[in-house]
């Protein structure tokens, strides 16, 4: 049996092809985890207590973050930024309540994106609200978040680390999609990339399986190995749970 790899959710409103509001995941996501081998189970958005995540989370057996708006910067003790757009208290409080079932009942978890910075901030810590524009990376196509799907630029992956071992190298290059980075790093996460103007681009879990990208691994993970490793990984770990046993070596530094 394929492992079950629920997939927190998006809200859209009713339009054209549906005349109530949907439930949704993007078709890249669910297409990289089905080529990963595993079964993509989308969960609604809803209120959800400690209990009820857990319920979810112990019929499924991973978890996927993926990509959106950003996170309620009350959530970490700032006040918004002009720029700062898309905030939803409720998908930030189910899926916090899904990373922490998770966690809890040692599921592996990917986190892409808005997804690495809900982690980051679950776990205590807090974020840029705001890349300049004018920064010598391409986090954003121009026009963000209109334009191009999105922009595309180099990451240096700490060696040793286990994003270096998924993808299988110290430096590529990643579909990226994003105006805010992590700034302090949460309880228990490792920085284990950056892109070259320093920002943080993949942490990792210092205890459970959980690996965290910036970048978007499903907009070329069909032609792309490195992309795709990270789905894989997500879903190898199910089917090989020693996959978690790691010594992950700390850098807490884009010099090293």
């Amino acid at each position: 049996m394929a492992p079950l790899v629920a997939v927190a959710g998006r809200t859209a409103s009713a339009g054209k092809v549906s005349r109530d509001a949907v439930t949704f995941a993007g078709q890249r996501y669910l297409d990289a985890l089905l080529r990963a081998g595993g079964e993509p189970f989308v969960v609604t958005p809803r209120q959800l207590t400690a209990d009820a995540a857990q319920e979810v989370m112990s019929t499924c057996d991973a978890l996927l973050l993926i990509g959106g708006p950003d996170v309620d910067p009350a959530l970490y003790g700032h006040e918004p930024h002009s720029r700062t757009y898309g905030v939803n208290a409720l998908q930030d409080h189910f899926e916090i309540s899904l990373l922490r079932a998770a966690m809890l009942l040692n599921k592996p978890v990917l986190a892409v994106c808005r997804g690495i910075q809900l982690v980051n901030v679950a776990l205590g810590g807090t974020l840029h609200q705001h890349i300049d524009d004018d920064t010598t990376v391409a986090h954003k196509p121009v026009n963000f978040p209109d334009g191009d799907e999105f922009a595309i630029h180099s990451v240096r992956i700490a060696e040793g680390s286990q994003v270096h071992r998924v993808v299988g190298a110290t430096n590529i290059d990643v579909a990226s999609f994003h105006h805010q980075a992590i700034d302090e790093l949460g309880a228990g996460l490792t920085a284990v990339a950056w892109s070259s103007d320093g920002f943080i681009e993949a942490v990792e879990h210092n205890t459970s399986w959980l690996l965290a990208v910036q970048w978007h691994p499903e907009d070329t993970a069909a032609h792309d190995p490195y992309a795709q490793a990270l789905y894989d990984a997500v879903v190898g770990a199910v089917k090989s749970p020693s996959i978690a046993q790691r010594n992950v070596r700390v850098i807490t530094s884009p010099n090293g």
